[in-house]
């Protein structure tokens, strides 16, 4: 896979790398390897773009057992006695001890036909 950079493919190349085109992608549209595109794109300084991998998100703000206030989810995240050991902190849903992500894992609804079964 040993391609010429013609200048028409060189514009070619600019062309889809501006359209945000995966380096993958322009390499199979112009034949060679994605690796090719990377450092044909870094030898033309082109704009640098976001990787598509997703990074972490950054770590949590710890919220401790005696930083808990009212209106905060009480959702413990982690092992008891860890050092990570914290509580969510969200703002909770009204009425309710949780935010509501944690509402929806702590309060199973059950369908009503099922309810007759279990009642039966």
């Amino acid at each position: 896979m040993s391609e010429e950079w013609t200048p028409t493919r060189i514009s070619i190349l600019i062309a889809l790398w501006n359209e945000g085109l995966t380096t993958s992608e322009i390499g199979v549209r112009l034949g060679v390897t994605k690796n090719a595109v990377v450092g044909k794109v870094h030898r033309l300084g082109l704009p640098t773009r976001g990787s598509p991998i997703r990074q972490k998100a950054p770590p949590a703000e710890i919220i401790r057992l005696e930083a808990l206030r009212p209106g905060m989810c009480c959702w413990p995240e982690g092992e008891p006695g860890d050092e990570d050991f914290r509580f969510c902190g969200e703002p909770v849903v009204p009425e309710k001890p949780y935010c509501a992500e944690h509402c929806d894992r702590a309060y199973v609804k059950q369908p009503k036909e099922q309810k007759k079964t279990v009642a039966a």
